[in-house]
């Protein structure tokens, strides 16, 4: 189970590997609820482990939605814009569940474990909402919702030698292909390996239930000392996932702001058949839309903030959702929806920091692509 701790104001959740983070030095914050580490040495050194070895993160936060019946399959193709159907036991998909306007309710990974059986994974601050969303959306259909975020721990292995430390504490899942899902027994306890991740390179998740996912955490990072593999926070892991040009749900994409809107529209397989939102989306996709979630990097040096108003011509075309430094680029990157769709890479525009407008242009999502990893893997 996962404890409580009571401020004067609210119920902060910690995970079960709280003590651990603290043994290690992490700096923990309040991230939506959850008391999780934002660094424990430094992000940047952090973010050159995951780009460069191997990274560890705390991820239990995320909620696992278990999804079985003879109509598993109808369930998810109606809640889901992308095509549930081509995966298979074993594999796993990224995907958007649209309401009925277009707007996204949660991205999440959907993972097929057997015929007729599959997790949904979903992000923290949403899993409760997503939940009762799955509930409302399965009356008539012969399906079984199990909402099992409070049993499971999620320990996410990022880097180019994850697959290798992955390997040493669960051999069976070597041979695990990129967005495959397998389901095996650590410690003599089933658990759930799929392959996926947020951060731009390869890696792996654990999900594991509570009472293994301290054994789990501190065997990953004994037998990954060879591989130079550190524990890492929510500070390196925003950065990955921006470079890498994922979602922030919350922040980059919500229930008022489309998958198409987000830049995301691969997501979306209209001829799949009917599904919630689908109309709506097929739409917006014939009239094309009138504001888009777009790259923008400075010219100069500075640290881009959310909320930062960005410039095209002198005129302020939308405010930035996420910004922060990237290592990788060695300059400040932002995305944010511009009410300019049309924008080309190399457009110039600037970033208002601090009461000054900073140069800028225009780039392409993703803002970096791992050399480790195949183009669109």
């Amino acid at each position: 189970m996962l404890a409580l701790v009571m401020s004067e104001t609210e119920v902060v959740r910690r995970t079960a590997l709280h003590e651990s983070h603290q043994r290690l030095g992490g700096r923990l914050v309040d991230f939506h609820g959850w008391e999780l580490p934002v660094q424990y040495e430094s992000i940047l050194r952090e973010h050159e482990a995951v780009r460069a070895r191997c990274g560890l993160f705390d991820v239990s936060h995320m909620g696992q939605v278990f999804v079985t019946g003879p109509q598993a399959l109808a369930f998810l193709q109606k809640v889901n814009a992308n095509d549930i159907s081509k995966i298979g036991p074993g594999k796993a998909i990224y995907s958007h569940l649209p309401n009925e306007a277009g707007g996204v309710v949660d991205d999440v990974i959907v993972s097929c474990l057997a015929k007729d059986r599959y997790l949904v994974v979903v992000n923290a601050a949403t899993a409760d909402k997503d939940f009762a969303w799955f509930r409302a959306q399965a009356k008539g259909l012969d399906v079984v919702l199990e909402n099992k975020s409070d049993d499971y721990g999620m320990i996410a292995v990022q880097g180019p030698k994850a697959a290798a430390l992955v390997a040493l504490l669960a051999p069976a899942a070597a041979a695990l292909p990129r967005f495959g899902a397998l389901e095996l027994d650590l410690y003599g306890t089933p658990s759930i390996i799929t392959r996926t991740g947020y951060t731009g390179e390869d890696g792996a998740e654990f999900i594991v239930p509570n009472h293994i996912v301290v054994r789990v955490w501190e065997d990953l990072l004994a037998q990954g000392r060879s591989l130079g593999a550190a524990p890492c926070g929510l500070g390196a892991r925003d950065v990955l996932r921006l470079e890498a040009g994922y979602l922030l749900y919350g922040q980059d994409v919500d229930d008022a702001h489309s998958t198409y809107e987000a830049n995301y529209g691969w997501v979306v397989k209209l001829d799949k058949g009917d599904f919630i939102g689908r109309a709506a989306l097929a739409r917006q996709k014939a009239e094309g839309v009138k504001r888009r979630l777009t790259g923008v990097k400075l010219l100069e040096r500075g640290v881009p903030r959310p909320g930062a108003p960005v410039l095209i011509d002198g005129r302020e075309a939308g405010r930035l959702c996420s910004a922060t430094y990237s290592p990788a680029l060695q300059a400040g990157i932002g995305v944010g929806y511009l009410d300019r769709p049309d924008l080309a890479a190399g457009t110039q525009c600037a970033v208002t920091l601090y009461g000054r407008d900073v140069p800028a242009q225009i780039v392409k999502v993703p803002f970096f692509q791992s050399p480790h990893l195949k183009k669109g893997a």
